[in-house]
């Protein structure tokens, strides 16, 4: 509730906007109008030493030091992290209708998911990823993508666990294969730009034809030819005079 404790901040405590704002969060012009009275109206301020988010001490140390950034208080007690799960999630009988949604919802929004880590996440099947992934679902037609966390078959933490792994996974393949990197990808424009000039001169220059030897015949016809243009030409000539 970080509008909550800068609210408490604000009103019992000489901290600065920059501190309270660093600490819950928020933009200083959000602390400032915190302080204004123009937003957070009506929210009940939330004491963040009871809460054990803050000490009485770190209060104090940044009060007289306006450049200080508070720290969160160490937990007293320390929560154990929740074991992964190994193999198939159990999905209720009242749930198990949901499965394609959840799997079609994580197959367009995290691609990085392997087949197995769906299967954790919603129980199902790789025969039924597949057939979803291609299309050949017998229900294909009707499926909506859904939020597995909002429709209960997981949680949130073992979906942010699960895309983490794979995100890392993702980068390290990427790592050891970095000519992917450049896989698919256009060509420089010198090179394009050059290749294309090179074809345009081979179009704008078009190849020379084998010139063969003029036959006597096609010579005579061709002198014919051209007297008959320069007679042609001279008649009107003669007739004007």
């Amino acid at each position: 509730m970080p509008k909550a404790t800068a609210v408490w901040l604000v009103e019992n405590t000489s901290l600065t906007f920059d501190q309270i704002a660093a600490f819950c969060g928020l933009h200083v012009l959000e602390v400032k109008g915190i302080a204004d009275g123009d937003v957070a109206q009506g929210i009940k301020g939330l004491d963040p030493v009871s809460s054990s988010q803050l000490t009485r001490e770190e209060i104090e140390a940044g009060e007289e030091n306006p450049g200080r950034k508070l720290r969160l208080a160490e937990p007293k007690v320390t929560i154990p992290e929740t074991p992964t799960r190994r193999g198939p999630r159990y999905t209720p009988v009242s749930r198990r209708h949901d499965r394609p949604n959840a799997v079609l919802w994580l197959l367009r929004n995290h691609p990085e998911l392997k087949d197995s880590q769906i299967m954790r996440l919603v129980g199902t099947t790789k025969p039924t990823i597949l057939q979803i992934r291609e299309r050949t679902h017998w229900n294909s037609a009707n499926l909506t993508p859904q939020d597995p966390v909002t429709l209960g078959l997981c949680s949130q933490t073992d979906l942010d666990a699960e895309v983490k792994k794979g995100a890392r996974r993702v980068e390290k393949d990427r790592a050891d294969m970095p000519d992917l990197e450049h896989a698919g990808t256009l060509l420089p424009t010198e090179e394009t730009t050059s290749a294309s000039e090179d074809r345009k001169v081979e179009i704008m220059q078009p190849r020379h034809k084998e010139e063969r030897e003029e036959s006597e015949l096609e010579e005579q016809a061709r002198v014919f030819a051209k007297l008959k243009e320069l007679s042609g030409g001279d008649r009107p000539e003669e007739d004007e005079d």
